[in-house]
């Protein structure tokens, strides 16, 4: 019994379902990653292609601040040089929704959120996070990249030669991702291992990035 309890202790799973009650699944101690597979509505996706088609940069970030965990976000001036296009504000009620279920789903009182348009993988090696949990969500472009329990020896990660490229995971666009990392308690040594994509040339992605602070 021993034996089988610790060698759940060395595992970790990866769940990935088409509601957003599998993001319920990182709160379980042997899961690292819980995915949405999102199909984003049609009025989101179309802004944020027009918005990638303007080719104009987007590198925004905020601390946000809740009262409590059921407090509605305030993302006031979020992306406002894109306002008036079609979709803006539809596309802010989405942000604020996963705000909303991110810090509803931790107890999260404090959310550093980034928003941003890349050309080029900010992350291009294969690293996991110093966080307790990131979540990650492209809107448009191409998806990060992950890799199961077991294909690479932690030891080696940031090593370009010791990447296993036959086993590479990888997210769609839309797809709503919880990225367990090495400060969540119990998970140290065991926080996903991830790498942004490289974009093919003249690509880019919109991404949005929610981290738990406090």
């Amino acid at each position: 019994m021993l034996a089988l309890k610790l060698m759940q202790n060395r595992t970790r799973h990866q769940h990935q379902g088409p509601t957003p009650e599998t993001l319920t699944k990182i709160l379980q101690d042997d899961t690292n990653l819980a995915v949405w597979q999102r199909q984003l509505p049609l009025h989101i996706s179309d802004f944020a292609q027009l918005l990638l088609s303007l080719n104009e940069p987007l590198a925004e970030s905020l601390c946000l601040e809740l009262a409590k965990e059921d407090a509605e976000p305030d993302l006031t001036g979020l992306a406002s040089g894109f306002r008036d296009l079609e979709g803006y504000e539809g596309f802010i009620a989405d942000l604020k929704w996963l705000v909303s279920a991110f810090a509803c789903l931790l107890g999260a009182k404090r959310i550093g959120l980034r928003l941003r348009v890349l050309d080029k993988a900010m992350c291009p090696r294969f690293h996991v996070d110093h966080v307790p949990v990131r979540l990650i969500t492209t809107y448009a472009g191409v998806g990060s990249q992950w890799l199961k329990e077991g294909t690479m020896d932690r030891q080696q990660l940031g090593q370009a030669n010791a990447e296993p490229q036959a086993q590479i995971q990888q997210l769609n666009s839309g797809d709503v991702a919880l990225l367990k990392g090495e400060k969540w308690h119990g998970n140290e040594g065991f926080g996903l291992i991830h790498r942004s994509p490289q974009p093919a040339a003249g690509e880019r992605r919109l991404i949005l990035t929610l981290d738990w602070l406090g």
